[in-house]
């Protein structure tokens, strides 16, 4: 799986990061039979804003998997990359980690 978010290996006092509880979310995108890889690759780029590498990536994962996660981040932050992503009528969802 590939996340988009840097981790640092000392978080300082107060901020936040993956496994660290509180505003840890994912943008998990799901299998679908009417789009294709370049849009699905593009659209992610675009909301995620991954290298072509890791989109290509998760769409396989998509595509082969029926579902990959493909942000990791605030609730807000993934709420946005998810109606990004819904712009080509893919189904996605957010989730608390």
């Amino acid at each position: 799986m590939a996340l988009t978010t840097t981790i640092k290996e000392t978080p300082e006092l107060g901020e936040r990061g993956p496994g660290l509880g509180g505003d840890d979310y994912i943008v998990i995108v799901y299998n679908n039979d009417h789009n294709t890889y370049a849009e699905v690759i593009g659209i992610l780029m675009r909301a995620t804003g991954c290298s072509l590498e890791e989109a290509q990536m998760e769409t396989w994962e998509i595509d082969h998997l029926g579902k990959s996660v493909v942000h990791h981040s605030s609730q807000e932050e993934c709420e946005n990359v998810a109606a990004i992503i819904r712009t080509i009528g893919i189904q996605v969802d957010v989730r608390e980690d």
